[in-house]
């Protein structure tokens, strides 16, 4: 499944929720230095939907803070998991 999420680096907390201009919300605490919050942010989002790290895959976006992503596994289960977290303030 893929899908777009805005990070926000430098954050005081680690989550993935809310709704930002469309895509899901994602909140980490490393600055945007040499990759460190893409690579958090792939973490946050693997914790968040229950999958290993490796399922999480970067698409687009390295260097923006708007980036596509794919999490490898069962399709519905995903999309209702995103759906909660898109609805979650």
């Amino acid at each position: 499944m893929q899908f777009t999420v805005h990070v926000h680096p430098g954050s005081r907390r680690r989550s993935a929720q809310g709704n930002y201009a469309g895509a899901l919300a994602v909140h980490v605490r490393s600055r945007a230095i040499d990759g460190a919050a893409t690579t958090e942010v792939l973490e946050v989002l693997a914790q968040e939907f229950g999958v290993r790290t490796s399922a999480v895959r970067l698409l687009r976006g390295s260097h923006s803070r708007t980036k596509t992503v794919e999490i490898e596994g069962d399709e519905a289960e995903l999309r209702v998991r995103l759906e909660e977290l898109l609805a979650a303030l």
